[in-house]
């Protein structure tokens, strides 16, 4: 494995911002010093004042593959997390077929050891009746167990309160949970098909999918955690209302519940709906101003952890249907780090703090091995911006194989230049290498 020296950087990386070189052997971090120029290696990285974050981690992604590869697969979607400065993602199990069990699970780690351009990890998926499988799930190897408590692919809603209690007080492991109360969504649908008929705008989502609903379904989850001492982690918060639900007085260590805020629910509110239409249509549905400035006040103060995507793309074709067939969700990997860089442009966060919630928070909460920090003995996952570099999103640049972002006609303030993977330069101005793959993430669980 080639070694590589980057000179003349500003890490981000513990709270602080210093100016430091970084040299990588054999896909480690070896040093981090002042002056490192003299140390040979094959790559040699000027800076120039650029900064350097640990990659990022986003513990939220669909990548669609196995089954639904006609909206995106493993390959493509990595390759625009790592054009987006993500080094390691952690995907869902709804997929064709669902990973709910121990064997198809495997089968995906085994497409991404060929495909992954990004390190990886894959959630297990309940359902009603698969305890015996989950209890089988291996922690050191897998990330967590996924809940969907909201309607989604096949048999994977959750909704039977026996197998909630077992999942909860059998489990040892991470369970995500994706909140929304189903009953209280299909009663306000069927109020609004009543006046509409199969005409709703999108601008009614947040109406279906209501604050209600979310908070309802959040609740119950933590409650159980509780309960039952469980280690819970609500995915996507997107109320003001749910935050309240999460502690900010404990040490990220300690906490038995977590939070993750998403970017849509950072950067868009329900006053996009006219312009966006369907492009942002996602569960849970990005719902008002307040709300948004909400989520962005409970990243900052700590009463949420995490910072992910939900990255989950659609063909046009499909998001250009009507409210009622269009399908939730849309891509964001390529771009969640360049967004928030602009929110820090706003003045709105800090780059200490885009790399605690995006790098750090994600490393302790998921108890990752030797991932999330800019540390000697760590792997090398870096991730190198300039932030005075605007660039616009169009659909020549956009990577994801849907061919389609939210963003597009944004103009971005920052750019990601450079992202190593495991300690091979990955992504450099444009330029894939892909002659090396990413790796599985391990975890330090007992």
């Amino acid at each position: 494995m080639k070694s590589i020296l980057i000179t003349g950087a500003n890490i981000v990386n513990e709270g602080k911002i210093t100016r430091s070189d970084i040299l990588v052997k054999e896909g480690l971090i070896y040093s981090i010093g002042a002056d490192l120029s003299e140390f040979p290696a094959d790559i040699k990285i000027e800076a120039d004042g650029k900064y350097i974050f640990p990659g990022l981690i986003d513990d939220q992604v669909h990548f669609r593959e196995p089954g639904l590869t006609h909206k995106a697969d493993i390959y493509t979607e990595s390759k625009a997390a790592v054009a987006g400065g993500i080094t390691s993602y952690m995907e869902m199990p709804n997929t064709v077929p669902q990973s709910t069990t121990l064997e198809l699970l495997e089968e995906k780690y085994q497409i991404a050891a060929e495909k992954s351009l990004a390190n990886y990890s894959f959630y297990f998926g309940a359902t009603n009746d698969n305890i015996e499988e989950i209890l089988k799930v291996d922690p050191e190897n897998v990330c967590g167990i996924k809940v969907f408590q909201g309607s989604s692919t096949g048999n994977m809603l959750v909704d039977n309160p026996e197998s909630l209690e077992r999942i909860f007080s059998e489990c040892k492991m991470l369970i995500a949970t994706h909140s929304e109360n189903d009953d209280i969504i299909k009663s306000n649908l069927e109020k609004y098909q009543a006046e509409f008929g199969e005409q709703i705008h999108v601008k009614y989502h947040p109406k279906i999918r209501t604050e209600e609903a979310c908070y309802d379904a959040s609740k119950k989850v933590v409650d159980l955690a509780r309960k039952h001492g469980a280690k819970l982690h609500v995915l996507h918060i997107s109320t003001a209302k749910e935050v309240e639900l999460f502690d900010n007085t404990l040490p990220l260590e300690a906490k038995r519940i977590t939070a993750e805020a998403c970017v849509h629910h950072l950067w868009f509110s329900d006053e996009d709906y006219e312009e966006k239409g369907n492009l942002i249509k996602w569960n849970p549905a990005i719902k008002t101003s307040e709300d948004r400035d909400a989520i962005l006040k409970g990243v900052l103060d700590g009463h949420i952890d995490v910072i992910a995507t939900d990255h989950a793309p659609h063909t046009l074709e499909e998001k250009s249907k009507s409210y009622l067939n269009a399908p939730s969700g849309g891509p964001l990997v390529q771009h969640s780090l360049v967004a928030m860089l602009d929110l820090y442009h706003a003045g709105k966060i800090s780059l200490e703090e885009i790399a605690q919630k995006m790098c750090h928070n994600v490393a302790i909460l998921f108890e990752i091995e030797k991932r999330g920090y800019l540390r000697p003995g760590y792997m090398a996952d870096l991730t190198i911006v300039d932030l005075d570099n605007p660039w616009t999103v169009e659909k020549n640049n956009v990577l994801s194989k849907c061919g389609w972002s939210p963003f597009e006609g944004h103009t971005f303030k920052s750019k990601i230049t450079h992202t190593v993977v495991s300690g091979h330069l990955a992504f450099e101005n444009g330029v894939f290498h892909e002659e090396q793959k990413g790796q599985r993430l391990k975890f330090s669980r007992k």
